[in-house]
């Protein structure tokens, strides 16, 4: 009896493994070869919704921010898919703003959109926007932030989404500015793009492969 047991307990136990490796999905392949249609080509991108960068709490908020660069095809991973040569937060009559007053960014580009992991059921690139540099201005307070912040690109909508976690954007630099914005600060920077070939309505697409 006791060896009855014992002989289904190891058929059982095999069946469940079999199971579970049945049921678990392949692991992704990371994609090397980035394709972006058209390629090359310039591209403009236009916010949709606020713009904000926050710092200690203090929330930087944009209405109007605009891009634009130049996009290709790419092979490695990560790669750079598109290189972003001019970017704006703010407008004339309508200015960056925050609670310390309104807000002035330079940046200095170029800064990149990097791919690392795409999904074609859903069209959708993940990555980051890298190479970050940029002096922000807040009354008296100049401070500068480098880094990187995570998005993701999706092919259906053209959006470029933005959203960084805490550790990817630092401040290296900060003057007048005392304990709102020290050096070391994590500023996060979320805010949505919608992304055209340049003067077309046509929405680029990126779609990443492993031949």
């Amino acid at each position: 009896m006791k060896k009855q047991i014992r002989n289904l307990a190891v058929v059982a136990g095999a069946a469940t493994a079999a199971f579970a490796l049945a049921a678990a999905p392949a692991s992704a392949v990371p994609s090397t070869v980035w394709t972006v249609n058209p390629t090359p080509a310039g591209f403009t991108a236009t916010n949709s919704g606020n713009v904000v960068l926050s710092v200690n709490g203090i929330a930087m908020t944009c209405t109007n921010s605009k891009a634009s660069g130049t996009m290709a095809s790419a092979t490695g991973n990560p790669a750079t898919v598109a290189s972003i040569s001019a970017i704006a937060f703010g407008a004339t009559g309508a200015p960056c703003t925050s609670v310390l007053g309104n807000v002035t960014t330079v940046a200095t580009t170029p800064w990149t959109v990097v791919g690392q992991d795409y999904t074609a059921a859903t069209g959708v690139t993940k990555g980051y926007v890298g190479n970050v540099d940029a002096k922000v201005t807040v009354g008296a307070c100049v401070f500068r932030v480098t880094g990187k912040a995570s998005g993701t690109y999706t092919n259906s909508t053209g959006k470029l989404a933005v959203n960084s976690v805490t550790g990817e954007l630092t401040v290296v630099s900060s003057t007048n500015c005392g304990s709102a914005v020290p050096v070391g600060a994590k500023p996060l920077f979320k805010g949505d793009y919608l992304v055209k070939v340049a003067g077309t309505s046509t929405i680029p697409t990126i779609v990443g492969s492993n031949p």
